[in-house]
């Protein structure tokens, strides 16, 4: 048995945890930009998926170099 933690998301979930919007999400799915399991007409999307589009667009912080 899953957690909510660990419990696949729906679109609109997934849109809001990764603050984007329901449609661009859908969008993703239909051009398989984002892995997602189908349920019937049912769409859910994996924790792990999300994190990975979450750790894809993390850019490292530059440092100065000291002088």
């Amino acid at each position: 048995m899953s957690t909510a933690a660990t419990r696949p998301r729906t679109v609109t979930q997934a849109a809001d945890e990764l603050a984007l919007s329901p449609h661009t999400l859908r969008r993703w799915i239909s051009t398989r930009r984002i892995a997602h399991v189908r349920l019937g007409r049912a769409v859910r999307i994996e924790v792990d998926e999300i994190n990975r589009l979450l750790g894809e667009g993390r850019i490292p912080v530059r440092r100065r170099s000291a002088k």
